[in-house]
């Protein structure tokens, strides 16, 4: 799967900035049919960082919520700031 298949957009919420900064996460809105790997996979080309983990959820509008962990060595706020919501 293309990795802008993928990843739709980036959320960007209070509750999302906490998680962002606290546990390291970046939380985006995904492709209904993609799986754990593909998203990994996506994100690691896009943003050249090392994904550690990735939780899903469907939301209640029956989209897919993806929570990506990046390794430690990167900060995903860094990665929030190149992509301009932070």
């Amino acid at each position: 799967m293309d990795p802008y298949e993928v990843i739709r957009y980036p959320v960007m919420t209070e509750v999302t900035s906490r998680i962002l900064e606290t546990e390291n996460k970046l939380v985006f809105i995904v492709n209904t049919s993609a799986t754990k790997a593909d998203i990994k996979k996506a994100v690691e080309q896009l943003y050249e960082v090392v994904v550690e983990k990735v939780n899903i959820m469907i939301t209640p509008k029956a989209q897919k919520k993806a929570f990506v962990k990046l390794h430690p060595e990167y900060k995903a706020v860094d990665v929030a700031i190149k992509l301009g919501i932070l």
